[in-house]
């Protein structure tokens, strides 16, 4: 046991945190009955549908395809296994009712020896994706049907209550009380209202940056929770049933507008979001999606500059640069951090070109560890030594501590400290270039740098002087030797893409001092 890193990563987190995993490895709480007396329902306009998934008993998820054997098949891994609990498939477009209403039964059926479903985090993402079926399709649901339905789901509503995720706390947290406020407006249910409002502006108010953006850093969880929130504004929007219900639907639209702020300065401008930290495509709503239905909900908002989240943008004529200069920000919950600190992507007429690597998976793997460490980003390695100490899958031990010296919108430069030596990076851009500085003070026994090229990128030729491929010129100074090395990158889950990367390693000064520089210059077309 390294006790070293053990305290590293206990050290960040909430007492709350460490308490309840305690009770909750105490205390088992189960699944019990409860019956609903009657019940009346309201309106909700309509959503995002969900990606198609399902076909008969086929389902994919994470680009894995596989015939239903059961609610507790792992064997495509646990998150595999909470996408099927999930049953966002529910609302994908053109769902046939009628297999929606005998997945339901089934569930129900199955549901005492279901272990994987009766977790906290998918019961909350079901529960919604239960109610929006419902809502959607009521009168083609049998009455009595619907009784069944509705007293299992209250049934787990209060399980959950019972297991709200306060030991991991962060986006796990922020969508148990989305669904439970979601909940207490389906249901009517005036003790859960009270409960759920309490917990969702606290957690709202901890998650949501200045800036709008999610603590967690994650362009994908930003649209999920998004996603979530539109939900949530949306039933406490078309469902006045309590007297106190309008403050909290102003403060979701007000939250509402900071998220979509945040979304329209941090996406790019052909509408892909970056893939920074764990993020990944087809997981999350698109943000045209989310767009146009914060619009038919009548939301307005407009682009909040990029600050709290420690993301900037930088333009150049064709060129068009996301950096990242910022600490972690959910300190205690950094499981979607990745060691990544003076990492950056760039796209170069709307088109990838120096991409981050992305992420294939959650599995606690060689390529999970890969994945998080900084040579899997844009960006220095001091002595084979990552930024942020990466382990476990969902972990980070020690952690450095960003300075940010300039910040304007053509000047970016930061610095930290890492066993003694200063590192420290600048961008700035100008009309027609990016341009890299990388300073390391003396000590440094090994240093590289890393860049990542878009798997359609090609290298046409290199040398210490510059680099040429088929996108950019990228112009060197003060690089020793240059190594191209074949690498995997990753847009979505389990898919694994082929391309290359750039390896620097810089001129060692005679004071033993780094300094290195590169200038990417598009190509004109």
């Amino acid at each position: 046991m390294n006790f070293k890193l053990l305290y590293d990563t206990v050290s960040h987190l909430k007492i709350k945190q460490i308490v309840y995993q305690v009770i909750y490895r105490i205390l088992r709480v189960k699944y019990r009955d409860y019956n609903i007396s009657d019940f009346s329902f309201g309106t909700f306009t309509p959503c995002i549908s969900r990606y198609a998934c399902c076909e008969n008993d086929n389902f994919e998820f994470l680009n894995l395809n596989k015939q239903f054997s059961g609610w507790n098949d792992t064997t495509n891994g646990m998150l595999w296994a909470y996408n099927l609990n999930y049953m966002d498939w529910l609302n994908q477009k053109d769902f046939p009712v009628k297999e929606g209403i005998q997945w339901i039964d089934m569930f129900i059926a199955d549901l005492h020896t279901n272990r994987v479903g009766l977790d906290p985090y998918p019961i909350a993402l079901r529960g919604m994706n239960w109610i929006k079926f419902i809502m959607r399709n009521r009168s083609e649901i049998p009455q009595g049907k619907l009784h069944k339905w509705l007293d299992s789901l209250y049934s787990q509503y209060r399980l959950l209550e019972k297991k709200l995720e306060y030991h991991l706390l962060g986006n796990h947290l922020l969508e148990d009380a989305y669904s439970l406020y979601f909940a207490s407006l389906f249901f009517r249910d005036a003790r859960m209202f009270r409960k759920a409002s309490k917990l969702l502006k606290s957690e709202l108010d901890e998650q949501i940056l200045p800036d709008g953006a999610h603590y967690e850093q994650s362009p994908m969880y930003h649209c999920i929770l998004l996603d979530r929130l539109l939900d949530c504004y949306n039933i406490s929007l078309n469902n006045d049933v309590f007297d106190n219900q309008q403050a909290m639907t102003d403060y979701l639209r007000h939250k509402a507008a900071l998220m979509l702020g945040h979304l329209s300065s941090i996406v790019w401008t052909n509408g892909e979001i970056p893939l920074l930290n764990d993020s990944a495509e087809k997981i999350a709503p698109s943000p045209e999606e989310i767009f146009g239905y914060a619009a038919s909900l009548s939301l307005e908002w407009k682009a909040i500059p990029l600050n709290d989240c420690g993301y900037r943008k930088l333009f150049a004529n064709d060129l068009e640069a996301i950096v990242d200069v910022g600490n972690i920000m959910a300190t205690y919950q950094p499981g979607h951090t990745h060691a990544d600190l003076f990492n950056y992507e760039v796209m170069i007429r709307n088109r990838r070109f120096i991409v981050d690597t992305g992420i294939s998976t959650y599995n606690k793997t060689e390529r999970r560890q890969y994945e998080r460490s900084s040579k899997a980003h844009n960006t220095l390695v001091v002595d084979n030594t990552d930024c942020y100490q990466v382990w476990g899958g969902f972990r980070v031990g020690r952690r450095v501590q960003a300075t940010i010296m300039t910040d304007d919108k053509d000047n970016v430069c930061a610095q930290y400290v890492l066993n003694g030596k200063k590192i420290k990076r600048s961008f700035h851009t100008d009309d027609s270039s990016l341009k890299i500085v990388d300073e390391v003070s003396a000590g440094a026994v090994k240093c590289e740098s890393y860049i990542h090229l878009a798997d359609d990128v090609q290298i046409q030729s290199f040398d210490k002087k510059r680099i040429v491929t088929s996108e950019a010129t990228i112009e060197l100074s003060g690089v020793e030797s240059v190594k191209i090395e074949k690498n995997y990158i990753s847009t979505e889950y389990n898919a694994l893409k082929l391309s290359l990367c750039i390896v620097l390693t810089p001129v060692r000064m005679a004071d033993n001092t780094i300094s290195m520089i590169y200038i990417i210059k598009p190509d004109k077309h």
